[in-house]
């Protein structure tokens, strides 16, 4: 049985949100480390670090942020690309999420980034998820 990480760190992310936890535990791997600096760079998670585990992959602790009033800063995450379709675009076809106010998080040859750095640096890439 294959288990998409990508995914499985958005879920969690996303449950854990919802149930007002403070942090949740994902399996290490570099993209979801690429994603997570992603989310604490555009201020979605308050921190996130490396611990270790037992079978030796290691764990990514992730600290969710909240608004003063105790709502969630992340509202919905979507994956966009899965395992059985990938999604492709070329930068000047990135989507625009919420007329800006969500991110689109883009695996290029450059590595993890926003579709706002995309543009600037003119780089096309695989879509993996959306994040508002």
């Amino acid at each position: 049985m294959h288990i998409d990480p990508i995914a499985d760190m958005l879920t969690r992310i996303r449950n854990g949100a919802k149930a007002g936890q403070g942090q949740v535990m994902v399996k290490a791997s570099k993209i979801c480390q690429g994603i997570a600096d992603v989310l604490k760079r555009e201020g979605y998670i308050t921190s996130f670090d490396k611990v270790d585990d037992a079978c030796g992959q290691g764990l990514l602790r992730v600290e969710l942020k909240y608004a003063i009033d105790g709502t969630p800063v992340i509202t919905e995450v979507k994956r966009i690309s899965k395992a059985g379709r990938r999604i492709y675009n070329p930068v000047e076809k990135l989507p625009h999420i919420m007329n800006g106010m969500g991110i689109v998080i883009v695996s290029t040859n450059k590595g993890i980034m926003t579709d706002e750095q995309c543009r600037k640096q003119n780089v096309s890439g695989e879509i993996l998820c959306t994040v508002y």
